[in-house]
């Protein structure tokens, strides 16, 4: 692949991901492990409220070929198959599930080094189609992404947005939901091994006349232990401790507060996550 722009789905993704990623509120406990043929297989259960669900999945890597098959309790069955260098410099993604038949969906993905695209096509009897492009380096990225339906005739979104990159720090802005958002983002990573962090970020809504801030980071208290905790200004207070208990393997906490709101019982989570 060349060496250029991120993909627009990557543009804000460092800072959201810090303050998203391991916020769990439900109970989830997941076993990997791969075979002598090169196989990785995952079992997974979860509990949310007062129901479980789980699913088994299998990926293999064939040459440029990547496999991956998920089968969850409900007898639904989620494959994707992506293909590398099909095409020279591109990426081919083709999803499905069944029995769903109007699940299936290509997306394919075109890396330049002073460009990427990206097209998506949901392959039903009504197709839509999703753009993205982004333009720049690895440093400095502008980008856009649409969606079209064909039954209507009309744009289901139209987003832009603008990233700054650097080795330890990340800015964007993003403007979502037809123009009615506007959100902008900055992570500072303060070590090598970016697991202690700051990152701020502020979404203006302008049909509701409504601005949300967050603030946030990560902490590395030991090579084994990490804290994460966020606070908006609507009061809700999110905290993580994650625990590597084995190389590879994690068990993490998490809890939810609504500091407006002290009477209301506080969410809480736990994920256990075992890896050879």
């Amino acid at each position: 692949m060349a060496t250029g722009p991120a993909l627009f789905s990557d543009i804000g993704k460092k800072a959201k991901d810090l303050l998203t990623r391991d916020y769990i509120t439900d109970h989830k406990f997941s076993v990997s492990t791969i075979s002598a043929t090169g196989v990785a297989l995952t079992s997974t259960a979860t509990k949310k409220g007062g129901l479980s669900t789980g699913d088994v999945g299998a990926v293999y890597k064939y040459n440029n070929i990547l496999f991956d098959v998920k089968v969850d309790t409900e007898s639904k069955i989620a494959t994707t198959l992506t293909f590398t260098e099909l095409v020279p410099s591109t990426k081919t993604i083709v999803s499905f599930k069944l029995p769903d038949f109007n699940s299936g969906k290509l997306d394919i993905q075109y890396f330049h080094n002073h460009a990427t695209l990206t097209s998506a096509v949901a392959l039903t009897q009504t197709p839509t189609v999703d753009l993205t492009a982004t333009i720049g380096t690895p440093t400095f990225i502008i980008g856009a992404e649409a969606g079209y339906e064909q039954s209507s005739g009309r744009f289901t979104k139209y987003n832009a947005g603008i990233s700054v990159n650097k080795p330890d720090s990340s800015a964007s802005i993003i403007l979502g939901d037809k123009g009615d958002t506007i959100k902008a983002s900055f992570i500072h990573h303060l070590d090598e091994s970016k697991k202690t962090a700051a990152v701020g970020e502020i979404t203006r809504r302008f049909s509701l006349n409504e601005n949300t801030f967050t603030v946030g980071g990560s902490y590395a208290v030991d090579s084994l232990t990490v804290v994460k905790a966020k606070l908006n200004n609507h009061g809700k207070l999110g905290a993580v401790l994650q625990h590597e208990i084995l190389p590879k393997s994690l068990v993490t906490v998490s809890s939810e507060l609504e500091t407006n709101a002290l009477d209301k019982t506080p969410k809480f989570g736990l994920a256990l996550a075992l890896k050879p």
